[in-house]
């Protein structure tokens, strides 16, 4: 297994609360972990990476201890935060440099390449790269000492679509030969669409769902009717939105043949990631509003 979580629990003083988290990456996969901003994507990721202390639980790295194992464990982990995590005087051979010390297994010609394959000249200093391409330099990194899985924390934020299009090749190849895997957090989920395997949704610190990324979109479908129609399926209902004109629901696809055969006008459509997050997080965000 790349990656086990079990039972992982962290609280803050300020009330904010994760857990208890459960879910398992296996080889060979793409996991996208999402949820709305402070949903405690990162707080996790900083968990796995043993960046702050868990309350509860126990993680799995490669089949070792996150904790107990930690120095090896990293050793094979290749890291991409939202932000660059290079010293902004540092050339970009400066941070090549600097990795090939921290990595046995430093492929330097590797380097190279992906350096020229996204455009990074070695003289250009970190601190006037672009943002997409400071992150592109922190891909090329992680590429670039044979790291087992990769743990992205919103790699695509700074990447326009091309560069966010050549990533996605990039990784699905990464996890072709069933030896390496990919922990993908985002909120770009046409990311996600085209290239998880599994999918981990986080909202208010609870973990909501984590399995297959097409058995999740399945599970839901849209509901969509006039005002004076919503109560009538409201204990079906898992999100909702009131516009002036309308409403439309979230629902279990198991039900949605039930609620249109009792009211013939209401239309059912699937769904995508965003719908899903959306709607699940809309009743608690919007609990009177109309929207035009």
């Amino acid at each position: 297994m790349a990656l086990s979580v079990t039972d992982v629990r962290k609280s803050y003083d300020s009330g904010f609360a994760l857990g208890p988290v459960t879910f398992d990456l296996p080889m060979g996969y793409i996991m996208g972990l999402i949820g709305p901003n402070g949903a405690g994507k990162s707080t996790l990721i900083k968990l796995v990476l043993n960046m702050i202390h868990r309350d509860a639980g126990s993680i799995g790295v490669l089949g070792l201890d996150n904790i107990a194992d930690e120095v090896k464990a990293k050793e094979q982990l290749g890291i991409v935060f939202d932000t660059s995590y290079f010293s902004t005087y540092w050339t970009v051979k400066m941070a090549g440099q600097v990795m090939a010390t921290m990595y046995d297994t430093w492929n330097q010609a590797k380097f190279e390449q992906y350096l020229d394959r996204f455009g990074l000249e070695m003289k250009k200093v970190v601190k006037d790269l672009s943002r997409g391409m400071q992150m592109k330099l922190m891909i090329a990194a992680a590429l670039s000492h044979d790291a087992r899985l990769l743990i992205l924390d919103e790699p695509t934020s700074g990447l326009d679509v091309l560069a966010r299009d050549e990533l996605m090749d990039i990784l699905q190849r990464y996890v072709e030969d069933g030896k390496h895997s990919v922990l993908f957090s985002t909120h770009i989920t046409s990311d996600l669409e085209r290239a998880a395997d599994f999918i981990t949704y986080i909202t208010q610190g609870q973990l909501y769902y984590t399995g297959p990324k097409d058995e999740f979109e399945d599970s839901f479908r849209v509901v969509k009717g006039g005002l004076d129609q919503a109560s009538g399926i409201e204990p079906y209902i898992v999100g909702l939105r009131r516009f002036s004109t309308g409403f439309e629901a979230l629902v279990h696809r198991e039900v949605v043949d039930e609620i249109t055969g009792e009211t013939p006008e209401l239309m059912s459509e699937p769904v995508s990631i965003d719908d899903i997050i959306r709607l699940t997080n809309a009743a608690k965000a919007f609990p009177d509003t109309n929207e035009e």
